[in-house]
């Protein structure tokens, strides 16, 4: 036995930042091993590379502070491993499945590892079904998929991590299955706020949080979505759970994988991005699907830099989802929340044999009728409203009716707001805008859709 520990023992041969180099005579650790390192070897280290037959490189997972030349070196034999289980629910934790609520730490059980092969084609689920949110704005124009993968888009400050909340609060409620949130590069004030909102909603008991914080090393932030997915499956396929996976937020992902392979060595790509950048998103984003029994859906926070769409990060990431939710600065800034563009937010279950005959139509009109309003927007700001046709002058009415009809109050925003936070059957967003495609407001002031839930709230004043 003293013998085989000897195997695994090795030193340390240099520090450079989070990559660290190890030689290893007697047995060569694989590919993802996990090696410990620094006084009762608080210090985790990943293996990404054989150097040649004695000497591996490995990306540390904590802060190498006060590991040096000639420290000794453990390989634990197995892969980076998180605890999976009913166990988790209401807890939160980390990349390492250690405690961050001050609760016990979860020891025992069963710990599975990080990495795990995406289910296999013939596994995957047939069917398509939507996945409504009670958020008026996207059940209409952009409707999720069970099983499927969401992106919300949008700059710094327009609102995608209080979407992503609200989701938790609509979703988690009535979906019976589990949410498991997963934090990548987020503030710690975010982190705390969200686990505050998600106790105050009552739905922590079906909740995992899993955060890799901003200021962790960048190899914790990338492995951090791998965690969260690993608890994902076992929910899905040994529990046969459906699960809500909320990441927030994808961008910071690739800001990891950027970092840790600059760290390497690599030569960067286009706009300094890692070359392998398309291969580690798939890694992640192919784990999520539907099986035979239980699906995992995904909405995903994307943060786009400098409102760049065209961002290779972004146009990686855009590849891979059902839906599209764009947020717009623009729409925000006119106190427009959700700040959802309905121009360029989309859906692929947005077609009559998915969502019915009905709910394509009014979608399609609604498109139609802001599309034409932005249109018109440059000849009303040179020539005023008067100058239009009677006809263009009832469409511009009509879009700016329907544009405050898709706003709501949010729950967990109530304490900003005064107002009582919505949740808005699919039936109520379609009859409130087929009404309004009537001109059956057009007497109503503009003010009075706004922020409401159902159509028969509006009030003439």
């Amino acid at each position: 036995m003293d013998n085989h520990q000897d195997l695994r023992r090795g030193t340390v041969l240099s520090v450079r930042g989070s990559v660290v180099d190890a030689r290893f005579p007697g047995r060569l650790p694989d590919f993802y091993s996990e090696l410990r390192a620094g006084d009762d070897g608080r210090i985790v280290i990943e293996v990404v590379g054989h150097l040649d037959l004695e000497t591996v490189r490995g990306v540390a997972l904590t802060p190498t502070s006060g590991l040096a030349r000639g420290a000794p070196i453990v390989d634990t034999g197995h892969a980076l491993q998180v605890p999976v289980g009913e166990r988790l629910l209401s807890r939160v934790v980390n990349v390492f499945g250690n405690a961050l609520d001050g609760r016990d730490d979860l020891g025992g059980g069963e710990w599975r590892a990080l990495h795990a092969p995406p289910v296999s084609l013939a596994d995957q689920g047939t069917t398509t079904e939507i996945f409504v949110t009670g958020i008026k704005a996207i059940d209409l124009l952009a409707p999720l998929e069970r099983g499927g993968k969401a992106g919300l888009f949008g700059g710094a400050g327009v609102g995608k991590t209080v979407l992503i909340t609200e989701l938790i609060h609509n979703v988690a409620g009535r979906h019976r299955g589990v949410t498991i949130f997963c934090g990548i590069g987020e503030r710690s004030r975010e982190a705390e706020e969200l686990v505050r909102d998600v106790r105050t909603a009552g739905v922590l008991d079906n909740t995992v949080l899993v955060f890799g914080q901003m200021n962790e090393p960048p190899g914790a932030r990338f492995r951090v979505g791998h965690a969260a997915l690993t608890m994902a499956e076992y929910f899905r396929d040994d529990a046969r759970q459906d699960v809500l996976l909320l990441i927030d937020n994808v961008f910071r992902f690739i800001q990891a994988g950027s970092e840790v392979s600059g760290l390497l060595g690599r030569l960067p790509s286009r706009m300094g991005y890692q070359p392998t950048m398309g291969t580690e998103l798939a890694e992640l984003e192919e784990r999520i699907c539907t099986t035979q029994g239980a699906a995992i859906t995904s909405v995903q926070a994307v943060y786009v830099p400098a409102d760049d769409f065209t961002d290779p990060a972004i146009t990686h990431t855009f590849g891979h989802l059902s839906a599209l939710i764009v947020l717009s600065r623009e729409r925000a800034s006119q106190g427009f929340y959700p700040a959802v563009d309905p121009l360029r937010s989309e859906s692929k279950m947005l077609t009559p044999p998915l969502v019915g005959e009905r709910h394509y139509r009014v979608a399609r009109q609604v498109r139609e009728t802001l599309a034409s309003y932005e249109e018109l927007k440059d000849v009303i700001a040179m020539l005023g409203l008067e100058e239009l046709s009677r006809e263009d002058q009832r469409r511009v009415h009509r879009a700016r009716r329907l544009e405050r009809f898709l706003t709501q109050p949010f729950f967990t925003t109530e304490q900003f707001t005064g107002l009582e936070g919505k949740m808005i059957e699919l039936e109520d967003t379609l009859e409130g805008c087929e009404r309004i495609l009537n001109d059956e407001f057009s007497d109503f002031p503009e003010k009075s859709l706004y922020m409401i839930g159902g159509i028969h709230e509006a009030k003439k004043p």
